[in-house]
């Protein structure tokens, strides 16, 4: 039995909301349960400086977590002076995940950074930040299709993230805080809308894991990012 009570194949509640912040070229809430990220895409019209003359352009995210988004306040980054390593390893998968659905020479020479920020944490914070930060980049690229600034859509493709992992040695899909703090094996698995998987992050906590069950974690996940896309479209 899952803490929860859900079954194992169950994802939490899904909810997107668009249109959260008045300037941003493209937003949304995202819940997931108890996690809530806000995210925001924004535009500029100049790419980095090392694609400069190449024609193509260039998506990048940036992620954090509000003070009081867990059961116990965290001490803001920006008063130490620098994001932790747990910070940069997130926001770079965010941003290679979004890449991996965008045609950067349709984009053209300019650059659209999709924040993340996490209002409340209960596990899959990052798989929803990159499922919501699609959203915002979506919202984004209509607003340049609308507006003329480029003639052909430059996101090929839906992109959500979902975990899964072993608790009480058996496969469940969507894991809460309460089940990826005690997992035997706990992954996000990052996939495109038409199955192509993006990453996939997979260790053992407490035990190892066969084959077997890889395959069965690869399946509940493939389930589950089928759900999510069809949130996105409904959130559309």
């Amino acid at each position: 039995m899952r803490p929860s009570g859900r079954n194992l194949d169950e994802l939490r509640p899904v909810a997107i909301e668009t249109g959260v912040m008045r300037h941003a070229e493209g937003s949304c809430m995202i819940r997931i349960g108890d996690t809530q990220v806000i995210c925001s895409a924004s535009l500029e019209e100049r790419a980095p400086p090392f694609l400069r003359n190449t024609g193509q352009g260039w998506v990048t995210a940036e992620y954090g977590m509000l003070p009081r988004a867990t059961t116990t306040r965290n001490r803001r980054e920006a008063s130490s002076g620098k994001q932790t390593g747990r910070t940069v390893e997130i926001q770079r998968l965010i941003g290679r995940s979004l890449r991996a659905c965008v045609d950067r020479q349709a984009l053209g020479e300019r650059q659209i950074t999709v924040d993340c920020d996490v209002i409340s944490a209960d596990g899959g914070t990052r798989c929803a930040a990159i499922t919501g930060g699609w959203v915002a980049l979506r919202l984004a690229a209509n607003s340049l299709l609308s507006a003329g600034l480029i003639s052909s859509d430059p996101v090929l493709d839906h992109v959500a993230g979902v975990s899964c992992g072993l608790y009480a040695g058996q496969p469940v899909l969507d894991l809460d805080y309460a089940e990826d703090s005690e997992a035997g094996a706990d992954g996000n698995f990052i996939m495109r809308g038409d199955g192509r998987l993006v990453e996939v992050q997979l260790s053992a906590e407490g035990a190892v894991f066969s084959r077997a069950q890889l395959d069965g974690l690869m399946d509940l996940a493939q389930r589950g990012i089928e759900q999510l896309v069809a949130a996105q479209k409904a959130a559309l």
